[in-house]
């Protein structure tokens, strides 16, 4: 039986391999379209025996511990047991001839103004914020390359900015919800693990229709960036990032935003 360290392992390295297929997928298309400038296909290649032995290790635990279940329960115990699971009425379900009454919904973080950039900023504990003490905007990084995620927020905390690091949509929306009017900007990487970015630009305009959004990635469609863009979207950011370009993306993003405030 699956217990709940097995669970979580599960999906975790779900999660994990995920974002190696999509890494794969981008580095293939990257290596059609740039050949000889950088050397993907030994990326590809690292990423795909990762991505083998991590699908291996999975299917390992899966297995060994439906076995081990199944010796440890004799097949008449089997028979006798009742279902293992049942079904149960979702939180906030009316029992049966109670009339049901509308759902209320936490309001959406929305920030009428842009954050002041020397305002003290209260966060909680759990976040790790690189630069805290920073003089400038508080951004939201979301990237789920740890190295690439690590070295541009290095480059903006030089420059003053206090960066909070989300490794996934899933973090960043969390995030959002908790401290969304003191983020002044979203930086969104579009390739993410489970859901993409789009989506969680989606989700993050839900939260705050006039949220400061710049996407970054290696290689984007055109259809959805341009989509992206007209749904207010603020700008783009290649990758590999450059100090140069990331810097400048930033900076007039913000000075935007200010001025359409002002």
């Amino acid at each position: 039986m699956l217990d709940h360290e097995d669970l979580k392992w599960i999906a975790t390295t779900s999660t994990e391999l995920n974002s190696m297929l999509q890494q794969i997928s981008r580095y293939s298309d990257l290596a059609r379209q740039h050949k000889g400038e950088f050397n993907y296909i030994e990326m590809l290649g690292e990423r795909v025996e990762l991505a083998s032995k991590t699908t291996q290790a999975l299917f390992d635990r899966v297995t060994s511990a439906i076995l081990a279940a199944k010796v440890a329960r004799p097949a008449a115990a089997r028979e006798r047991s009742h279902p293992p699971f049942s079904v149960l009425p979702s939180p906030g379900t009316p029992p049966p001839n109670v009339p049901a009454t509308k759902a209320v919904s936490a309001p959406p973080v929305k920030a009428s103004v842009l954050p002041h950039p020397n305002a003290a900023i209260v966060l909680p504990p759990e976040l790790k914020v690189v630069n805290a003490d920073g003089e400038r905007e508080l951004i939201l990084l979301v990237d789920d390359e740890v190295e690439i995620s690590e070295l541009a927020g290095e480059m903006l905390a030089e420059e003053g900015y206090k960066v909070i690091l989300a490794k996934d949509g899933f973090e960043a929306l969390k995030i959002y919800q908790q401290i969304g009017s003191e983020i002044g900007l979203v930086i969104l990487d579009f390739f993410l693990p489970v859901i993409d970015g789009d989506a969680v630009f989606d989700e993050l305009q839900a939260l705050n229709p006039d949220i400061n959004v710049v996407l970054s990635s290696g290689f984007a469609e055109q259809t959805k960036l341009g989509a992206m863009l007209a749904r207010g979207l603020r700008g783009f950011i290649p990758k590999p990032y450059t100090r140069e370009k990331l810097l400048t993306q930033v900076s007039m993003t913000l000075e935007a935003a200010r001025q359409a405030i002002a």
